[in-house]
C-alpha cells in the first residue's frame, strides 16, 4: 500500500511556518510531512527530521536545509544540542504506523501476516513481542493489556498466556492468535488490533518516549512556536490533550511557589481536528487520526 501523510495541509497550516524558521518533524517515516515543510522554507529555513527506524534513512532528502537523525524523538533535545540548535520555531509529529512498517510482513505488526513476534521499531531494540509474552509475569502481562491496550479481558488474557507458554514458546502472530482464540471478545479484528496495540507500545516504551519528548519539545520552542502533534490512539491523544492544556499528564495544573498557576503551552484548537471525508475515502488509516495544536 501507498504511504499517505495523514491530516498533511492541517498539521503543517498549523506550524504557521516562517520561511526561514527552523523546524522539526519528529515523525519522518515517507517523509510527506517534511517534504511539504521544506517547500515553505527558503534557503535560510532548516528542517531537522527525527525517525528510529533504520529503513526510514532510505528515504531522506538530498537537501542542504535538511538534517536526518536516525534516533527515537525522546532523545530530540539532546540531538538537536549536537547539531547546535538550542530552539526551534515548530514541531510536527505523527504518532500513527508509517504504512511501510504496517505492509512489512516481517516485522510482526499486523494481525493479518504471520511473522515473528518482533514489534520493534528500532531493530536494534533489546526486548520484543515474544520477550513480552514468554518471560513477563501473570500481573506485569495484566497490565500491559489493560492499561495500553483496554483490553476488557486483561487478566484471563494473561493467565491463559502464562498457562499456554509453559507447553511451548509463543514463536509467530498466528501461533499466538490460535492460542488465544477462546478468550477473543466482540469483534475479533478489534479485539486482536487492542492486544497487538498493548504490546507494540510496551516493547517500544511508546507512552514514556511521547511524555519525555512533548517535555523537551515545550522547552524547544521559541516564543509562539508551535506544536502539532497527530495521534491514533485514546492513550496517546489523552497525554497530548493534558500536556497541552496543563502542562501535565494527569491533566492537573501545577502551582508555582506563589500559588500561580503555570503552563508551557497554550492550546489553539480546543477540539482536535479530524480528517476530512475526502481524506477517509482516501485513506482508510486515517479515521482515528487527531490534531491537537498549542503554541508557546
Amino acid at each position: 500500500m501507498a504511504h499517505y501523510p495523514v491530516l498533511l495541509q492541517e498539521s503543517v497550516d498549523a506550524l504557521n511556518i516562517t520561511p526561514s524558521g527552523t523546524y522539526v518533524d519528529a515523525t519522518f517515516g515517507g517523509g510527506g510531512h517534511s517534504k511539504q515543510i521544506l517547500n515553505q522554507l527558503n534557503k535560510e529555513g532548516r528542517l531537522v527530521a527525527f525517525d528510529q527506524d533504520p529503513e526510514a534513512a532510505g528515504r531522506v532528502f538530498d537537501d542542504e536545509r535538511f538534517i536526518f537523525i536516525n534516533e527515537n524523538f525522546r532523545h530530540i533535545k539532546r540531538f538537536l544540542r549536537l547539531h547546535q540548535i538550542k530552539e526551534v520555531d515548530g514541531i510536527l509529529a505523527d504518532l500513527g504506523m508509517s504504512s511501510f512498517q504496517l505492509d512489512d510482513e516481517e516485522r510482526g505488526f499486523a494481525t493479518r501476516f504471520d511473522a515473528d513476534l518482533d514489534m520493534r521499531m528500532n531493530k536494534k531494540g533489546a526486548k520484543t513481542a515474544a520477550h513480552i509474552l514468554n518471560t513477563y509475569s501473570q500481573n506485569d502481562l495484566q497490565d500491559v493489556f489493560q492499561n495500553f491496550g483496554e483490553v476488557r479481558n486483561s487478566r484471563s488474557l494473561a493467565k491463559l498466556i502464562v498457562e499456554q507458554r509453559e507447553n511451548e514458546a509463543f514463536t509467530t502472530t498466528n501461533n499466538f492468535i490460535e492460542r488465544i482464540d477462546s478468550l477473543i471478545r466482540g469483534n475479533k479484528n478489534r479485539y486482536l488490533a487492542q492486544v497487538f496495540q498493548a504490546l507494540r507500545i510496551e516493547v517500544n516504551e511508546e507512552m514514556k518516549a511521547l511524555q519525555e519528548f512533548l517535555q523537551q519539545g515545550a522547552e524547544l520552542l521559541v516564543a509562539e512556536g508551535r506544536f502539532s502533534v497527530i495521534t491514533f490512539h485514546s492513550l496517546e491523544d489523552r497525554a497530548v490533550k493534558h500536556f497541552f492544556k496543563t502542562g501535565t499528564f494527569d491533566g492537573k495544573v501545577e502551582k508555582d511557589i506563589y500559588g500561580r498557576f503555570t503552563t508551557p503551552l497554550k492550546v489553539v484548537n480546543k477540539k482536535p481536528i479530524l480528517p476530512s471525508e475526502e481524506e477517509l475515502s482516501e485513506n482508510a488509516r486515517s479515521r482515528s487520526a487527531k490534531l491537537r495544536i498549542a503554541t508557546k
